[in-house]
């Protein structure tokens, strides 16, 4: 009924309600959190894992909602308001943004933005408490539920930044959103991650060549799925570069692409063969093909006859057409090169196969090993044969 109550009807918001409001949404809402329900656990993967709900939701969505119509109101007045909606306030709210229910996490997403963009004097303390939680999150816990919300608030903050950016935004991009990239459950949060990084690019393409950079350096080695998450992200930083930002990284990026083209998992191969379906990417690799082929080249040649998927083979053949089209002399001349290094590399593995054939000791070293292979061979039969025995 109260909610009905605020939002259907005006100058119900007086001076003598602010304390009680603020009061009534503290005492119902800030608590102590349960303890993890996965603390030491793999991380919680949203689309295989189901959520630990909170018990007394029914209760908790009433005041949230209440809350929000009250903020949302034509009748609400910041100016009275900020004597209850404090610091303190901000920094209780925050702390219940490692709820496992994503019920209330939504909730607290949408009640903290409109606190952002209500209360003027609060913005640097949000921002501030909401970097506190990142450096926790990356260098000590490496575990918190709320990160996908919190990314989500800032990349709309992000979206306002006025022009030119200010230093501690850069710092913040710098800092704290690139490191976010080696947290090991970076596939919880990793989309909102990659939308505030390229809302930076678009607002300051100064600052591409040390996202890629860092990027490069955070490269996964070991780990497939993250390392397309890091190609797909990759290619949206491509979609918005400015072409002399791009001559910048040019070389190191198409270093580690030539990495992933080469990968045995053949996601990580596919989906770095599928920048070479992007338009734009394609017209800067044709403005800058005297760099980016040579780089590219002796990958693309080699995989085209030793991947083992044959879809990988289609999309080298693809790639391969691509670059002849562009530039056909070079190429010819890359060609040359590949198959010149290749038969050099024969050439020498012949005469070290030719040094150990002449090596005097070779023929005991032979014996020696038949002589070890024989025992492998014959110890396991034996073996057998004395448990049929007994």
């Amino acid at each position: 009924e109260m909610v009905e109550y605020i939002t259907h009807n005006r100058n119900v918001i007086t001076e003598p309600i602010y304390p009680e409001m603020v009061h009534m949404f503290a005492v119902n809402m800030f608590r102590t959190l349960p303890p993890s329900s996965n603390p030491t656990g793999a991380e919680f993967d949203p689309e295989e894992d189901e959520p630990t709900l909170e018990a007394a939701w029914p209760h908790l969505q009433l005041v949230y909602e209440f809350f929000l119509r009250f903020l949302e109101s034509p009748d609400f007045q910041p100016n009275i308001a900020k004597k209850y909606i404090d610091q303190k306030f901000v920094m209780q709210l925050l702390d219940l943004f490692d709820s496992e229910d994503p019920r209330e996490r939504d909730f607290l997403k949408t009640t903290l933005h409109r606190i952002y963009g209500k209360f003027l004097g609060l913005r640097a303390y949000i921002r501030k408490q909401i970097n506190n939680i990142f450096y926790r999150f990356i260098y000590e816990t490496e575990h918190h539920n709320g990160i996908a919300e919190l990314l989500e608030i800032l990349g709309s903050i992000i979206n306002g930044f006025a022009l030119p950016l200010k230093e501690e935004h850069k710092i913040f991009l710098l800092k704290v959103l690139l490191p976010l990239h080696k947290v090991k459950s970076l596939s919880v949060y990793h989309p909102q991650l990659a939308y505030c990084v390229v809302q930076f690019l678009e607002k300051d393409s100064t600052l591409t060549e040390p996202v890629v950079m860092a990027l490069l350096k955070y490269w996964p080695k070991t780990h497939s799925p993250k390392e397309v998450m890091f190609l797909n992200e990759l290619e949206e930083i491509l979609d918005v570069i400015e072409p002399s930002e791009f001559v910048k990284v040019q070389e190191p990026l198409f270093r580690q692409l030539a990495k992933c083209v080469s990968s045995p998992h053949f996601q990580v191969a596919e989906r770095a063969l599928y920048y070479w379906n992007n338009e734009y990417i394609m017209s800067l690799i044709s403005d800058n093909a005297a760099k980016i082929l040579p780089i590219m080249f002796p990958a693309l040649y080699r995989n085209s006859k030793t991947h083992w998927n044959k879809t990988i083979h289609g999309l080298i053949y693809n790639a391969l057409k691509l670059f002849m089209e562009m530039n056909q002399k070079l190429f010819d001349d890359c060609t040359q090169q590949e198959k010149a290094k290749s038969k050099e590399r024969e050439e020498a593995w012949v005469k070290i196969e030719n040094l150990a054939k002449s090596n005097p000791q070779v023929s005991s070293v032979c014996n020696h090993l038949s002589f070890v292979c024989v025992c492998v061979c014959v110890k396991p039969v034996l073996l057998n044969c004395s448990f049929l025995s007994i």
